[in-house]
């Protein structure tokens, strides 16, 4: 098989996978507890998982990014071609938006739905800003050791950030678009989306930064 085409449906199923767990797992905790706690720990856990075994399984192959936020920083850093970064950035955000919908179909929910949960303000916006920027500073820093490493990192890094931030964490702006898409726990209302793409777009200018000041 092409190798172009390996890596595109990786990219694709991939993150197509990482909603499906978001979000699924989300309605699952919903459901077997009344407690927002529990059911945000269960969120967490799956999620994080979800992204080692992804990230340890796809990287060698398209490199898994399964967010436009990634994509965007590594094409402006040149260590990725324009035209895939096109290509990447159109299936995280197809995938992402049906992973949403096959999650809200399996527990039995209409399969597109508006979300109703707002997520706005400026202590949110502000750790968006930092939840992104800490997974991309986190995934430069670590982008020359081994597939299990990376994903140990950057699962745990989420599994940890979903927690420390009020926005719990999205760092995505395909996971911030499809997760408009499902009026369950993990819901967010589409006017909110805009702040937290644009919070997302602002890490990736800060890590560049960062990294160009002091790293190089």
């Amino acid at each position: 098989m092409n190798k172009n085409i390996k890596k595109y449906f990786l990219e694709f199923l991939g993150t197509f996978i990482l909603l499906l767990s978001i979000v699924g797992s989300g309605i699952m905790g919903a459901n077997l507890s009344n407690n927002e706690s529990v059911t945000l720990i269960a969120n967490a856990i799956s999620i994080g998982l979800i992204l080692f075994v992804l990230i340890s399984s796809f990287r060698s192959i398209s490199g898994a990014h399964f967010n436009p936020a990634v994509t965007i920083m590594l094409v402006l850093m040149k260590k990725m071609k324009f035209q895939d970064g096109i290509v990447y950035i159109f299936l995280q955000i197809t995938g992402a938006c049906l992973g949403v919908i096959f999650a809200n179909y399996l527990f039995g929910l209409d399969a597109i739905q508006q979300a109703a949960k707002i997520r706005s303000g400026e202590s949110i916006f502000v750790s968006e800003i930092f939840a992104t920027f800490g997974l991309l500073f986190l995934i430069l820093l670590n982008e020359r050791k081994s597939d299990f490493a990376i994903g140990s990192v950057i699962g745990s890094y989420i599994t940890s950030a979903i927690w420390f931030t009020s926005s719990t964490s999205f760092a995505n702006p395909a996971v911030s678009i499809a997760r408009s898409l499902t009026d369950t726990f993990t819901g967010i209302h589409f006017s909110n989306v805009p702040m937290f793409i644009i919070a997302q777009l602002i890490s990736i200018g800060l890590v560049l930064i960062v990294f160009k000041k002091i790293f190089k």
